[in-house]
C-alpha cells in the first residue's frame, strides 16, 4: 500500500512535520515521502497561524514531492490532490455518506453544522521551491480532527471546529485506519496529476465557498460579493464582487490564493435559525 513511497517515518513528538519533510528533501530523498506524527510542538498552518491539537486527537502529517516536471502555476494541484484522497479516505474511515466533507477555498476542509455554518475539519499547507517555471519540490502539510470530542475542544475555537468523531456521530476513529486509507488514495492520484491529469472536476464538486456570499482579506482591501466559482487551471476564486478596489468597482473578480489573507462566508443557508454569526 506504500510501495510508492520514497520514506515513510512516525514520530512521537516532534516541533513540526513540516520541518522534517523539508530536511529530507534538502537532503537529496528524491520522490514521496511523509513524516507522520502523534504531536506537534510548533505546527503552523497558512501565513504562520498556529495550529494545535492535543496527542493523538488529529492526524498530523506533510507529504514531500519532487515532480518530475511541474509548471510552477500548477503547484497548487499538489495541495488540491493531497486535500482530495483526505477527504475519500476520512468520509471511508468515519463511515460518512458522500459529499460529508467540503472545501472551503483556498485551503480548509470543512462539514456542514447543525446552524449552517462551515465547520473546520482540516487545513492544508504548501510549500513550494521552484527553478524557473517547474516546482523542483513542494512540501503539503495537513492537519485533521480526528478522534477528538467536542468537549476537548479549546474554548476560543469550538464554535468554529469540528472532528470526525463528532461528525460520525460520536464514534471513535482509528488513526492508522485514515491513514493507510489516505496513503492507498493518494498514489493512483498522484501518478494521474503526473501524467498531466488533474481531477478538475472532483476538486470543484468540493468547493463550498461557490455559490455563497464571502468575504475575502486580500492584506490591506476586502472584497465582498458572490463567490461564482473556481479556475481548474489556476486555483483562482471568482467573486462577483459588490466593490471592487478603493475606486468601488463592481464586477467579476478572479482571485488568487496567494493574494488571500482570509475568506470569510458571511451568509448562511436560509433553513437556519441560529443568531450565531457564520465562520
Amino acid at each position: 500500500m506504500t510501495d510508492f513511497l520514497a520514506r515513510l517515518e512516525r514520530f512521537e513528538r516532534v516541533d513540526s512535520t513540516q520541518g522534517i519533510v523539508r530536511e529530507w528533501l534538502d537532503a537529496g530523498t528524491r520522490g514521496v515521502c511523509v513524516a507522520v506524527a502523534d504531536e506537534q510542538t510548533a505546527g503552523r498552518g497558512r501565513l504562520d497561524r498556529e495550529w494545535t491539537a492535543p496527542p493523538g486527537a488529529a492526524l498530523l502529517a506533510s507529504a514531500g514531492f519532487t515532480p518530475p516536471n511541474m509548471p510552477l502555476r500548477h503547484a497548487w494541484r499538489l495541495a488540491a490532490t493531497v486535500a482530495l484522497a483526505m477527504i475519500d479516505a476520512a468520509e471511508a474511515a468515519a463511515g460518512l455518506r458522500d459529499d460529508t466533507i467540503w472545501i472551503k477555498w483556498p485551503n480548509d476542509l470543512v462539514a456542514d453544522g447543525p446552524d449552517g455554518r462551515l465547520l473546520k475539519l482540516a487545513g492544508v499547507l504548501g510549500e513550494t521551491r521552484s527553478d524557473g517555471d517547474r516546482v523542483t519540490s513542494a512540501v503539503i502539510g495537513i492537519g485533521l480532527n480526528v478522534d477528538w470530542p467536542a468537549a476537548a475542544f479549546p474554548a476560543d475555537l469550538a464554535p468554529f471546529m469540528t472532528s470526525l468523531r463528532e461528525i460520525s456521530g460520536g464514534r471513535p476513529v482509528d488513526r492508522d485506519v485514515l491513514l493507510e486509507g489516505w496513503l492507498a488514495r493518494l498514489e493512483p492520484r498522484l501518478e494521474a496529476l503526473t501524467a498531466g491529469a488533474f481531477d478538475a472536476g472532483g476538486w470543484t464538486k468540493r468547493q463550498r465557498t461557490t455559490g455563497r456570499r464571502v468575504e475575502v482579506d486580500l492584506g490591506g482591501q476586502v472584497v465582498s460579493g458572490l463567490a461564482v466559482g473556481v479556475d481548474p487551471e489556476s486555483g483562482a476564486l471568482s467573486v462577483e464582487a459588490e466593490a471592487r478596489g478603493p475606486d468601488g468597482q463592481e464586477g467579476l473578480l478572479v482571485i488568487d490564493s496567494g493574494e488571500v489573507v482570509r475568506c470569510r462566508i458571511v451568509d448562511l443557508p436560509r433553513s437556519t435559525r441560529s443568531g450565531i454569526p457564520p465562520a
